[in-house]
């Protein structure tokens, strides 16, 4: 069963990074957009993202729930030495959907309307950067729990070049999630351009600060590429991400975009499993030289039992309707 729980781990971390990361990337999108595009693109990311943005963040919250009840010790050293980052990150993403509601629904526009678009934008920027923070702190070996001071325990452990250069890649990501996900929902040839463009811009973001994250891992001592590069499977898995990367820009330079989200999704999956498969199941590798494992450090078997129970029950549900309603909503736009 502890397999079980294993995999609904990594699918919720998947498909938040692939839709929710795709949510963060709109706010991202509008706000780098020039003034004379940016209402255009505002009407694009509005059909794109409106109907399920607030559902994204359930993956968010079903890995939050499998760590807090099947890994205990794992979520406690996160909810501990990373606090602050994921609170940060919290509070981000309350303040987006605020000013996403206010921005839409409400009911006078007046000069608020302009507050409301610059706390979306900012949110939709700094909330994945944190992500990206956190996730750099667990591989990272910053996590110290030996260590003295403040600052070392609390702000050091994720407050380093490689974490930010991963949390730039995480807001590049995002911004490439967006712009490939709403090509599918332009109208009209000018539109499809201006997605195209930012698509082609956001490919190249990513993959200079792709770069950026193996330089200051190996500055900072952190065997990334040993992890990607040592073995088959990450080698393939590089190779892969790369394929789905030229198909994409072909199908974007033909206008075929019928397989772009899927090469867009394809794509996150393998850079997921190129970053983590050397020291899976470790999900986290502490300073002191101790690892935290999912399968060391889990629940007891009944406790594990019965949340893959309830994962399985739960995704008999909640995947069919999710589904239906991204379906219903796009035979609307349609």
């Amino acid at each position: 069963m502890i397999y079980i729980v294993i995999g609904f781990l990594w699918l919720s971390i998947c498909l938040y990074i692939i839709l929710g990361g795709a949510d963060f990337g709109a706010g991202i999108v509008e706000m780098f957009t020039n003034k004379k595009a940016r209402h255009k693109t505002h009407e694009i990311m509005y059909e794109s993202i409106a109907p399920v943005w607030e559902a994204n963040h359930m993956w968010l919250i079903i890995a939050i729930v499998i760590l807090f009840v099947g890994f205990p010790e794992i979520y406690t050293t996160m909810s501990t030495y990373l606090h602050i980052p994921l609170v940060l990150m919290l509070v981000g993403i309350i303040a987006r959907g605020t000013a996403f509601t206010f921005r839409h629904y409400d009911a006078v526009k007046d000069n608020w309307q302009v507050l409301y678009t610059q706390i979306f934008y900012y949110a939709s920027l700094l909330t994945p950067f944190f992500l990206g923070l956190i996730a750099a702190a667990t591989v990272s070996y910053s996590i110290n729990p030996d260590a003295t001071t403040f600052l070392d325990l609390y702000i050091f452990s994720w407050l380093n070049w490689f974490g930010v250069s991963v949390g730039l890649f995480t807001v590049a990501l995002c911004a490439y999630l967006a712009s490939i996900f709403s090509l599918r929902e332009t109208r009209g040839k000018d539109e499809l351009l201006l997605m195209i463009r930012k698509s082609k811009q956001t490919m190249i973001f990513v993959v200079i600060t792709g770069i950026l994250v193996f330089a200051t891992a190996y500055l900072s001592d952190i065997p990334l590429l040993m992890w990607v590069f040592s073995k088959p499977l990450g080698i393939m898995a590089i190779a892969f991400a790369t394929v789905a990367l030229l198909l994409i820009l072909r199908a974007l330079n033909n206008q075929k975009l019928l397989p772009v989200r899927a090469l867009a999704g394809f794509q996150m999956v393998m850079i997921l499993v190129a970053a983590t498969y050397q020291h899976n199941p470790d999900i986290i590798l502490l300073g002191n030289g101790q690892h935290l494992s999912l399968l060391e450090h889990m629940a007891p078997p009944k406790t594990i039992a019965a949340l893959g129970w309830a994962l399985m029950l739960g995704s008999l549900f909640i995947l069919p309707f999710l589904f239906y309603l991204m379906a219903s909503f796009s035979k609307l736009r349609k």
